[in-house]
């Protein structure tokens, strides 16, 4: 498992996915609001239905996200949220990607240029990463959610692109477009997710040391608590006998 998947792993082990919950609906929050200005129907705007989605796959409540479209379609002013993608390298060439939604593009470019700057890495121009990536959609169940078999036949009726089983989860991936509707399918086949959402999907990766891998991990963290930033991805792999000098 790679990259920030594989950070987020991690951070459940520690205990810290629940203690960033608040802050988690907020980001999705923002980005259903973000959605629905051009139409609050899911069925006419597949990036609400995206993010409906998302949420959804978060397990994020039903009058959180109807509080959000409503916001959006109450006609008062509102926060105006421009889209901003920032690409650069972290410790031992990592690629990374960030995705924010921000109300003020100069704070937001501050605090993204600051983490990278402190943490042995540096920010690039647009595209000067995004072409190691591909952006496809991730639906995430537990193993005991189905056989491997059943998973695979019910993503493949939901119109996923592949299927990764494993011991601990099943991993389906989707092309962006296609991502409502498979989430859809698999919820009312399976029951709801463990998480979905839309991602980065590095094309290769680098392996990292113990040192380079606590960096970019902290990195990340420091990325994700901006509440501007919506999304980070980043290319690396971490070894399992890394992997357990980090979680000592």
């Amino acid at each position: 498992m790679a990259g920030h998947s594989q950070f987020k792993n991690i951070m459940h082990r520690k205990g810290a996915q629940d203690a960033k919950r608040a802050k988690a609906f907020a980001k999705l929050a923002r980005e259903i609001e973000v959605a629905a200005r051009s139409s609050p129907d899911p069925d006419q705007n597949p990036r609400l239905r995206t993010a409906i989605a998302t949420a959804r796959g978060q397990n994020m409540p039903n009058d959180r996200i109807n509080r959000a479209i409503e916001k959006a379609t109450g006609g008062g002013e509102g926060d105006n949220y421009e889209e901003v993608r920032y690409e650069g390298y972290g410790p031992g060439g990592v690629a990374v990607i960030v995705e924010a939604l921000t109300d003020n593009r100069n704070r937001t470019a501050s605090e993204v240029r600051s983490a990278f700057s402190k943490h042995g890495g540096n920010l690039g121009e647009t595209n000067s990463v995004s072409f190691m990536f591909d952006q496809v959609g991730e639906v995430v169940y537990p193993a005991d959610a189905a056989s491997a078999d059943e998973m695979f036949e019910g993503a493949l009726e939901a119109g996923a692109a592949d299927v990764a089983s494993s011991e601990a989860t099943h991993e389906i991936t989707c092309a962006p477009e296609d991502f409502g509707q498979v989430v859809e399918t698999l919820t009312e086949k399976f029951g709801q997710p463990e998480s979905a959402g839309l991602t980065w999907r590095p094309q290769t990766t680098v392996d990292l040391n113990a040192d380079s891998a606590r960096t970019v991990l902290k990195l990340i963290d420091v990325l994700d608590e901006s509440d501007d930033v919506q999304r980070v991805a980043a290319n690396f792999e971490v070894s399992d006998d890394v992997m357990a000098e980090l979680t000592d």
